[in-house]
């Protein structure tokens, strides 16, 4: 037996055929961007709080290791990420959780630079994603068409199928490794703990990182 981390699953309740048609549809995206004939971004949220869950911590025998709580709990900051195996990580950080409203402003700056790709180069921006209602909502479908004149794509994966997004491994490693078992006493000391693990994770995968800046009010609502 081994001392392994337990995993939330929702792997019970996937469709093994969709599942099976999205991944051919998926593979045939991830060539694409090998041979340089589109751009392929994966974008996807998390969560972190003031009090970062531990999971499971090593310590001397006869010894309790203890992470004194802060005097609150505060609220939680909330990231948008888009990976660029290899290339870069665009991420946007807000206070409390994503809405409809931020989706569209990080997609909005992804489509303008789509549009100027698209002319310089004639490549496509293809953005992998779950369907979310923040990502599928009829707001949303709305904003496809303009979207696609751009050069902008969204590729949706199938439900319960966290696994087939690589963005994933970054939120793990940013928890597991960067900010485990971490207190922090306000929301700005967590916000900038988070940018320094963004920018650790950065240098040890090879690629650029940069943090998308929403409007004040759209930061801090």
């Amino acid at each position: 037996m081994i001392w392994k981390r337990t995993r939330h699953s929702h792997r019970g309740k996937q469709d093994p055929v969709e599942k099976a048609k999205k991944l051919a549809d998926l593979e045939r995206l991830q060539w694409a961007a090998a041979a340089g004939d589109i751009d392929l971004f994966y974008l996807d949220e998390s969560g972190f709080s003031l009090w970062m869950p531990v999971e499971y911590s090593y310590f001397f025998v006869g010894e309790q290791k203890r992470l004194e709580q802060t005097s609150r709990r505060g609220k939680r900051i909330s990231i948008l990420g888009l990976l660029q195996p290899l290339v870069s990580f665009v991420y946007g950080l807000v206070v409390g959780s994503f809405d409809s409203t931020r989706y569209i402003t990080m997609m909005d700056e992804q489509a303008r630079q789509a549009k100027l790709q698209l002319a310089q180069t004639g490549k496509i921006r293809v953005i992998v994603q779950d369907n979310s209602p923040t990502h599928t909502s009829k707001q949303m479908q709305a904003k496809w068409v303009e979207w696609e004149t751009c050069g902008l794509y969204c590729f949706f994966l199938p439900k319960y199928c966290s696994e087939l997004n690589p963005i994933e491994i970054e939120w793990h490693q940013l928890k597991t490794h960067e900010l485990r078992g971490h207190m922090f006493e306000h929301e700005l000391d967590l916000a900038y703990a988070v940018i320094d693990g963004v920018e650790a994770r950065a240098q040890a995968a090879g690629y650029q990182a940069e943090r998308f800046r929403f409007p004040s009010k759209l930061a801090h609502s």
